[in-house]
């Protein structure tokens, strides 16, 4: 029996549909095998595809939110995936769609934050509903490089704590060389030494 599952946030509505995948048992609501999906937004054509292009939209839109969750602006997608998404100049999400259907240009949305985070919900919705039994293969988040890390940290801020280093430093090494060394301790005799104690005695009367 053909099950629809419908997920809503405020921009935009995935619809799933499919049926029960009955060779491994399921049997009620349960989407084992996807017939087709739609997405609809506010103000945008309708989009259609089959299972792949789900993933694919998973597998670019999903990492790609993370990264901006960690301060790094990197486009995610490429030429071997029918979706990209990409910062905009400016602000906002420039998210391309490509058709597998020959002599058909690219489909080009721009999404701003809260229209990105709309599809980021929907499709965390899918990929976590236990009535959804499909495998999506989508990777598991991997931690982001120290280099990429580091990079989102302004010049000026990365430098600075090196640099007020060098500064302490250079200013302690000249007010070293401003105080004066101690002088040297001068030797002292023997009988100079002896000079003091001697002074020093009281005389002594003599008897009558």
């Amino acid at each position: 029996m053909k099950q629809t599952f419908r997920y809503d946030q405020t921009s935009c509505r995935l619809q799933l549909e499919g049926l029960p995948d009955v060779s491994v048992g399921h049997s009620g609501a349960v989407i084992g095998i996807l017939t087709g999906w739609s997405l609809q937004w506010t103000g945008r054509p309708e989009l259609e595809g089959r299972k792949e292009h789900l993933m694919a939209l998973m597998q670019v839109v999903l990492p790609y939110a993370r990264q901006l969750i960690s301060g790094v602006d990197r486009p995610v997608g490429g030429a071997d995936l029918p979706v990209e998404i990409r910062g905009k100049s400016g602000g906002g999400h420039r998210l391309q769609l490509r058709s597998s259907q020959p002599d058909t240009p690219p489909l080009e949305v721009v999404l701003d934050d809260a229209e990105l985070a709309d599809l980021v919900r929907v499709l965390d919705q899918v990929r976590l509903d236990g009535r959804v039994t499909l495998r999506w293969e989508v990777p598991e988040p991997q931690p982001l490089r120290t280099r990429e890390l580091l990079e989102r940290v302004p010049l000026r801020r990365r430098l600075a704590a090196p640099l007020g280093g060098v500064v302490v430093l250079a200013v302690s090494v000249g007010l070293g060389w401003l105080v004066p060394p101690p002088a040297p301790l001068k030797p002292v005799a023997p009988d100079e030494r002896a000079a003091p104690a001697a002074a020093n005695e009281a005389p002594v009367a003599s008897p009558p």
